[in-house]
């Protein structure tokens, strides 16, 4: 699998669909979260889906377990490759959405949000540093039977070392001096890479390009040329 996932963050479903389109030689699928969800709903899944591409549905599932589960038997039939919930949700609502996920999806636990520092998991009573609560929370996960997390290109070395055979999703990936925007903890496609993420959730140094196959495509490009080398 190509490990760029293009995060389409639009409720527009035409212009989804056209940047599915213009990314659809180099990416490894698409990530659609609440935004686009929220006004296309399972319909505007299957729309892009039907473009041929793996669909990361992130929705980072938060409830009581049998809430959840019920939501992710409710997802089933849009098949997605890669499901999120969140791992604050503990481990029964953990084990809960993996039992009730099809064969096809993988369910995996986002820790600690990239737009978060050790200030802001102050503020919410969390006294760990990002780096300490990923590691508590990737045990929780892996406890639990769920496929992987989702963390900061930070973390996901040790992460990757402690769980071998773990699905590891990295977001808030910039290119080499890309716009941060409201990202806190970035790393580059080709350090996350290399550090051992499995896929990179890249969106709007892709999106807001003026050329977004061009775009995916120089990023690729980075990852190609040090897998070669």
């Amino acid at each position: 699998m190509k490990p760029i996932f293009v995060a389409i963050d639009t409720p527009d479903l035409v212009r989804a669909q056209s940047l599915a389109q213009a990314v659809r030689e180099h990416a490894g699928g698409l990530k659609l979260g609440l935004e686009f969800f929220s006004a296309n709903g399972p319909d505007g899944v299957r729309r892009l889906s039907d473009i041929g591409l793996p669909v990361f549905l992130d929705l980072k599932l938060h409830d009581i377990p049998n809430t959840v589960a019920k939501a992710v038997e409710a997802l089933a039939s849009l098949r997605p490759t890669v499901l999120t919930v969140h791992a604050a949700g503990g481990k029964a609502m953990l084990a809960a959405a993996k039992a009730a996920a099809g064969p096809e999806t993988r369910v995996v636990a986002v820790t600690v949000l990239t737009s978060l520092d050790e200030s802001d998991l102050g503020a919410i009573g969390v006294s760990s540093s990002p780096a300490e609560q990923v590691t508590r929370l990737a045990r929780l996960a892996r406890l639990s039977g769920i496929d992987g997390i989702v963390c900061s290109g930070a973390e996901v070395g040790a992460a990757s070392e402690a769980w071998p055979g773990g699905v590891f999703v990295v977001p808030g990936v910039r290119p080499e001096g890309g716009e941060v925007a409201d990202q806190k903890r970035v790393v580059t496609p080709r350090q996350a890479l290399d550090a051992g993420a499995s896929i990179l959730v890249i969106g709007r140094p892709i999106t807001a390009a003026a050329d977004p196959a061009r775009a995916i495509a120089a990023i690729a490009e980075t990852l190609q040329m040090r897998t070669e080398a």
